[in-house]
């Protein structure tokens, strides 16, 4: 896969001490309602899609294909099926599952984890360690999901998790990977269907797709234009709106769209927010005065990386991040709902 290479490092990067970090962010994924589809699926009369829906890394996957028979999508969730068998932590005989039972010992991968687990170090090292895979050891104490009781996790227990988070723990030679502190735990969610959202479009153009338009769980990427020659439109939904009513909507064509933001995953006690967006320093759900960032950019994995980390470096750390990179851009909104661009010429309305 052609991906463009997001070498810059961060102009505003912290201390070489990365524990005493501020605002640093989690890797959890975005969910499906963060952005959708407006008026993007329909196809003049003598040319139909084909779709196809299911439920994979715990969300909604649909996949929208013009010019394909029922084969290809076919194929496209056999892809998603064994992605999720590798990539997933909560799957017990995934590989990520195995790494993290591993007590430390090597553990020989696929190349695709291999891969993916290198992408996510490399964003790290990108992001100054805002983006770290080994946030596992403190996401697994919150529930965001189910938390009627909106119980926090006991301080003692998430300061000894945090003391396990460290990317720098992770060490992948050719298809072996092992932890350096057996009590690591690795999570891909924030990277993984990003990944595996370019596998797809790349399969698809394989297979001569010339438009689709692939949603993994709010990671939307198009192939190529809507059949008519218009671009895709797709809605960022206004945050705390349960009925998905959008804030804007972005006209894309053959690129990606990744939200991030504190409403989808996340409860309220005593006027805090508690949210899924961790600061893998302290354990706590990330403060600050942003609501959402959506990345634009090529390639999905890009998108789900930059999202959660312009996520944790505010307005504008986070402007300036994306500012200093090739190819990408970013709509960040902030508490009071106004939306700021990194360029006046993204294709954005409201």
């Amino acid at each position: 896969m052609n991906r463009t290479r997001l070498s810059k490092p961060l102009l505003c990067s912290p201390s070489s001490d990365r524990r005493g970090w501020n605002t640093l962010c989690a890797v959890l994924a975005t969910s499906a309602s963060l952005i959708v589809s407006i008026g993007g699926c329909s196809s003049p009369r003598d040319n139909e899609s084909l779709s196809m829906t299911g439920m994979y890394f715990d969300t909604v996957v649909t996949v929208e294909v013009w010019g394909a028979d029922r084969d290809v999508l076919d194929h496209c969730e056999e892809l998603c099926g064994y992605y999720e068998q590798l990539f997933s932590r909560t799957i017990e005989d995934s590989e990520v599952s195995k790494i993290n039972n591993s007590g430390g010992q090597p553990v020989t991968v696929s190349d695709e984890t291999a891969e993916l687990i290198r992408l996510g170090l490399e964003y790290g090292d990108i992001s100054n360690g805002y983006f770290d895979i080994t946030i596992a050891s403190a996401s697994e104490l919150w529930d965001f999901t189910d938390n009627e009781d909106k119980t926090l996790p006991d301080p003692e227990e998430l300061a000894e998790a945090v003391t396990h988070i460290d990317y720098r723990n992770v060490k992948v030679d050719g298809n072996t990977v092992t932890l350096s502190d057996p009590d690591t735990k690795i999570d891909l969610g924030g990277i993984a269907k990003g990944y595996i959202a370019d596998q797809l479009k790349e399969y698809l153009k394989e297979e001569g797709v010339e438009h689709a338009l692939i949603n993994l769980g709010g990671n939307m990427l198009a192939v190529g234009s809507k059949y008519d020659g218009s671009p895709f439109r797709i809605g960022l939904q206004k945050p705390f709106e349960s009925d998905g009513t959008p804030i804007a909507v972005l006209e894309i064509d053959d690129q990606s769209v990744v939200t991030s933001g504190n409403y989808e995953r996340y409860f309220e006690k005593d006027g805090t927010i508690y949210h899924h967006i961790l600061d893998p320093g302290t354990g706590y759900p990330i403060q600050n005065d942003l609501y959402q960032v959506s990345i634009i950019s090529d390639n999905s994995v890009d998108g789900d990386a930059l999202s959660t980390t312009c996520y944790a470096l505010g307005l504008e750390k986070g402007m300036e991040l994306i500012q200093s990179l090739d190819g990408v851009e970013a709509v960040f909104v902030t508490s009071d709902y106004e939306l700021h661009t990194t360029t006046e010429d993204l294709p954005l309305s409201q």
